[in-house]
């Protein structure tokens, strides 16, 4: 398979991951009520370590040939993980769902965009930054749908953006861990450690765990195929992409949501919804093209390289 064709891979993988994430407001919504949204976000947590456990156990058995994680990126990502989960539903009960949301989802790529550039001394092309900002102002149109005003604290916003920053800080680690060994075992690592950080806190946070068979089954949705295969994509595509690129395609995540919404919920969307459904994917192919422009670059810089260098 040509480089070309792994990068189509990876924007695709991403692409499906943000499609299953975009099932998890759905999903919650039919859970019955009564279980705290921190004790959500810690058993999802769980539960997608369970799966990434399953199928890392071939490696971990055979643990003399599998590579040896180095402990403190996997500690970072895996507080990374954490942070965006509580600083998220945190946020979000204290600035609303549709502003919290805004803002978490749509600060990941710009703080994505921010830490590539300082971590790689390179800035992203404008057409990438065009087509995150575009894709952005659509997301936080998507969500704010036609609100003429909202108003948040300063606390619940500061939660959102350290969502926003945590979750890009994230998908970059996770692109150095997924370069040294298999995707499962990374995220069993640092999933696992996400839990064990997580439940703790949940149960400080949330109260007493109250949960019908109902809200199990929704729980083991959420972390078997919302989080675990979700994040198995992501962690795949990142071995093919940017990882600036791979969370602003993300921002695919409120088009399925906004799908359902209108599908299941039966929610009536505004215009000024449907023009930032526009925004978002005109945002992302914009996002797709400057990728594909900077992989093929690469190649040819590399072709350029080899081809100079004098016979052995």
């Amino acid at each position: 398979m040509t480089t070309a064709s792994h990068s189509t891979r990876g924007i695709a993988m991403v692409l499906l991951a943000a499609m299953l994430w975009g099932t998890t407001g759905t999903a919650q919504s039919l859970a019955p009520a009564g279980i705290s949204p921190y004790w959500v976000g810690a058993l999802r947590l769980a539960v997608a370590s369970a799966f990434f456990a399953l199928l890392a156990a071939p490696a971990l058995w055979r643990r003399a040939s599998a590579p040896r994680l180095p402990w403190r990126p996997v500690l970072l990502a895996g507080m990374c993980v954490a942070a965006y989960n509580l600083s998220f539903f945190a946020g979000v009960k204290a600035s609303g769902v549709a502003l919290g949301t805004a803002i978490a989802i749509g600060s990941g790529p710009i703080w994505a965009g921010l830490l590539q550039t300082f971590a790689q001394r390179r800035w992203p092309a404008p057409v990438w930054w065009a087509g995150t900002l575009l894709g952005v102002a659509g997301g936080a149109a998507m969500a704010l749908n036609g609100r003429s005003s909202v108003s948040a604290p300063l606390a619940g916003i500061a939660l959102c953006l350290l969502a926003g920053l945590a979750y890009a800080a994230y998908a970059l680690l996770n692109k150095r861990l997924v370069a040294q060994a298999g995707a499962a075992s990374v995220n069993l690592a640092v999933f696992g450690t996400a839990a064990v950080l997580s439940l703790p806190v949940a149960g400080a946070l949330g109260g007493p765990l109250q949960a019908t068979a109902g809200t199990w089954a929704i729980l083991v949705y959420l972390g078997l195929v919302a989080t675990g295969v979700a994040y198995l994509l992501f962690s795949h595509a990142l071995r093919h992409i940017s990882g600036a690129t791979a969370v602003t395609l993300a921002l695919a995540e409120p088009v399925t949501a906004f799908a359902l919404a209108i599908a299941v919920v039966g929610e009536s969307p505004s215009a000024m919804a449907f023009w930032g459904l526009a925004g978002v994917l005109a945002g992302l192919l914009l996002v797709i093209r400057a990728e594909l422009r900077v992989q093929a670059e690469g190649r040819r810089a590399l072709a350029t390289e080899r081809g100079s260098q004098p016979p052995a």
